[in-house]
Order: structure tokens, then sequence, then C-alpha cells
């Protein structure tokens, strides 16, 4: 055995928590244990204390900005009209056809799922209404392949003034297949619908500086 190894005692004779050094035999509980100091103590407070602050600063920081109000005539709106203002045709783009059911897909579609919703009142003219949803397509990739194929857009409007109050628009994923596409179109319409609902039940504007 090397002079000067430490090396673990032969079981029998010593217990586990001692080891031979050279010819002495030297319990590990009397090995000196390292001490923190008063400093020490202190610098890893100060860590802590830091580390803390940071990070519920970062957490704030990263909530961003408190939603805005939504246009009252949104919430309040009980008529509207929708209006088709159309796009690229639906019908053959490089000899394939984009989507079924051709151009007027996106008005029949989202006018369909508006009457099932049953939210508003479906009004014959823009003057009966309170609300106008305009509805387009724009295809933004005629190879249809692509990740994004194109545009499905609804604005609202107010028929009063003109103004355009809000903007739905939702990316339409391409596809080789002509069933995927008409599925991805189908999700697309049902993004957009399910943003429309969320928005109608939004705070307001009036609801908002009535709560000041």
């Amino acid at each position: 055995m090397n002079e000067g190894v430490l090396q673990p005692e032969r079981a029998g004779r010593y217990n586990d928590r001692s080891v031979r050094l050279g010819r002495k035999v030297v319990k590990l509980n009397t090995l000196p244990k390292p001490v923190l100091t008063k400093q020490g103590r202190l610098a890893v407070c100060v860590a802590v204390v830091f580390l803390s602050i940071a990070s519920a600063s970062f957490g704030q920081q990263t909530k961003g900005p408190s939603a805005a109000p939504v246009p009252p005539q949104v919430c309040t709106a009980k008529k509207v009209f929708i209006s088709n203002a159309g796009g690229e045709s639906f019908e053959n783009v490089i000899e394939q056809t984009v989507f079924d059911g051709g151009p007027d897909r996106p008005y029949n579609q989202f006018y369909a799922a508006m009457k099932e919703w049953g939210r508003y009142e479906m009004a014959s003219t823009p003057a009966d209404s309170d609300l106008v949803f305009e509805v387009s397509w724009a295809l933004t990739d005629v190879a249809l392949k692509l990740p994004v194929l194109g545009q499905l857009r609804v604005v609202v409007i107010d028929p009063k003034t003109h103004v355009t109050l809000w903007n739905l628009t939702q990316y339409v994923r391409g596809a080789v297949l002509l069933s995927n596409r008409d599925k991805n179109f189908d999700q697309a319409m049902t993004t957009v619908m399910n943003r429309l609902k969320t928005l109608a039940t939004a705070p307001s504007a009036d609801a908002s500086s009535s709560q000041k």
C-alpha cells in the first residue's frame, strides 16, 4: 500500500466513516467543515433578493399593454348587412381549382355562419343596418402550395360614417390536394367567426368610460 494515499480501511476493523492515511486512521467526521462567513451569507441573501426582483420585473414587462376598448357599435348592433367585396376568382388558377364553391364561397360561407350564430339580424340594405360586414378574399400564391395561400378578410364598417371599425384577417394555408385546401379554408372561416364572437362580447368604449 502506498504511503500518503487516502484509502478506505478494510471492512470489519473500521466503520465506513474512517479512512487510512498512511499508517494512521482518520475519522471523516474530524475533518474540517466549510464555514460560510457573515459576508458570504449576506452575499447570498442579496443575490436571492436581486434575482426575485428581476424575475418579477421581467414578468410584468412580458404581459404587454391592456386591451383597448372595442367600438360600441360592434357590441350594441342588432341588424347587420353583409357585403361581398369579392376578390380573385376561385374557379381556375394555372388550370387548378383553388377551392370548391366558386368565387362567392367566402361570402356564402360567412353569411351562413352568421345566420347559424344568430347574434345579429340580417338587414336587406346597408341603410337599414347598424353595421356592415364586408367580406373579401385575396389570393397570394398562385402555386397553391406555399404555407400561405391567401387572405380571408372581414371588415366591420359603420354605415353612417363609412369608417372602418374593425378588420378581421385570417391567412389560409396552401395545400397540394384540393380537399386539404377546402379544409384549410373552413378552418380560416371558423377562426374568423370565433374572433368575431369574442369581439362582440368584449368591453366596449362606452362601458370603459362609464367605469371611470
